[in-house]
């Protein structure tokens, strides 16, 4: 009986333990702790006690070793036992000799061996949490290719080798739709623990997972060639990743794009269709600030000395370019550069723009210190001022125009045209 049910516990738990990849010497330390532990309960101490385990043929033997007095003599029937009782199960031994008995897992009872299990069972999960947290800490930034098997409301769980991972709603691309059974890729964003509880955060957002893209699909990248400076991106939408090649015989855009645009589109087609454009990096802050604003052709930048504000200069029809719809162009060139970009027009001969109005005309509507401020800004027609969205006129004000001022100057704007044409 002891032999079977040691032979159970071992062999079931070493079974469990290969499959999570719990290493022998692990296993073994993990048993004897809870055999010692089942030994403590019972008798008060461990101290007299030996655990043998041979988990390659599931014995396991626990020996109660105590040493033999005088009966008289006899005040710890834990480390010692009698000369009387000794003689009984062994005639041949003396008096301060060893006894080793043999005890068995069936004399703790029951329960106790019920919660042997249960503890042995609890102690393989926190390895294997342990084993989980430190391979997946040590894989943050990297791709990884799962199969998702479940869609909630805020997030999407995937499976990865048996793994359990979370794409949240924050960390999903707004264009994704996702199905139960597709394969997914993203990479290892976060791995933490909470009460316990370990949870795998993947993102597809992470401008990391750009990064990453371009190492699969650019050898010259993953060789180190060509050297991505700052990538930025609005996920989805469109995204700026500024380059630099070490080889002057490879040209860093040319390589990244690929032939007919081969390269590139592989990586569009990840991130659903997200624009992605590749800018040459150079040390040149203005001439990088004209490079980060493309698709726009840019006539002049003026730089303020600390390298932080800049007023870009573009040809009328350039400012929606610049600024991008609902401004994300400008805002990505800005992270790009880390400097603050307004975008202005330049007009060499207002007469060339006889459907525009002089944004003074609107002074009645919008009062003489709005008008100042729109001149200051650079607003100085009835068009430079649609080019700008709400938002971007109360930046630029610094407050002088409040949300609610700006959504009226628009407004006032739009209605005028729209009188203009219907006339």
């Amino acid at each position: 009986m002891q032999k079977d049910i040691s032979k159970l516990i071992i062999q079931s738990f070493a079974e469990i333990a290969r499959e999570k990849g719990i290493e022998r010497d692990m296993l073994l330390s993990i048993l004897e702790d809870v055999f010692r532990s089942m030994i403590r309960k019972k008798y008060g101490s461990d101290e007299a006690f030996d655990v043998i385990l041979n988990p390659d043929r599931g014995d396991i033997q626990m020996l109660h070793i105590r040493e033999v007095v005088p009966d008289d003599e006899l005040t710890n029937e834990v480390t010692e036992i009698g000369i009387t009782e000794a003689q009984k199960l062994d005639p041949d031994l003396e008096l301060f000799d060893e006894f080793a008995q043999e005890i068995f897992i069936e004399d703790f009872g029951r329960r106790s061996v019920m919660m042997a299990r249960q503890t042995l069972a609890q102690r393989i999960r926190e390895i294997e949490k342990d084993n989980v947290f430190e391979e997946y800490s040590d894989r943050i930034g990297e791709i990884i290719l799962g199969d998702i098997y479940q869609v909630r409301q805020r997030d999407v769980l995937v499976n990865h080798n048996g793994t359990e991972l979370i794409l949240p709603q924050k960390h999903q691309i707004y264009k994704d739709r996702y199905r139960k059974g597709d394969t997914i890729r993203a990479i290892v964003h976060e791995v933490k623990r909470e009460n316990g509880n370990l949870s795998i955060i993947i993102s597809r957002t992470s401008h990391v997972f750009l990064e990453r893209l371009f190492e699969n699909e650019i050898p010259e990248v993953f060789d180190g060639i060509i050297e991505i400076i700052r990538t930025v991106r609005e996920p989805g939408d469109r995204s700026k990743v500024a380059v630099v090649s070490h080889d002057e015989r490879v040209d860093a855009v040319g390589a990244c794009v690929g032939m007919k645009g081969i390269r590139i589109h592989s990586i569009v087609r990840e991130l659903c269709n997200e624009n992605i454009d590749v800018i040459p990096f150079t040390k040149d802050k203005i001439e990088f600030i004209k490079r980060a604003l493309q698709p726009a052709k840019v006539l002049s930048v003026e730089l303020d000395e600390a390298g932080e504000n800049a007023r870009v200069y573009v040809p009328a029809e350039q400012v929606s370019k610049a600024i991008g719809k609902g401004g994300v162009n400008i805002r990505l060139a800005s992270m790009l550069t880390q400097c603050e970009i307004d975008v202005y027009r330049e007009i060499d001969d207002y007469d060339d723009y006889e459907d525009d109005i002089e944004i003074s005309e609107f002074s009645e509507e919008f009062g003489d210190e709005a008008i100042e401020t729109l001149h200051k800004i650079g607003c100085d027609t009835a068009r430079a001022v649609l080019n700008l969205s709400v938002e971007e006129l109360v930046r630029r004000s610094n407050g002088d125009i409040d949300e609610e001022k700006a959504k009226m100057i628009v407004n006032t704007i739009k209605e005028e045209f729209e009188e203009d044409e219907a006339n």
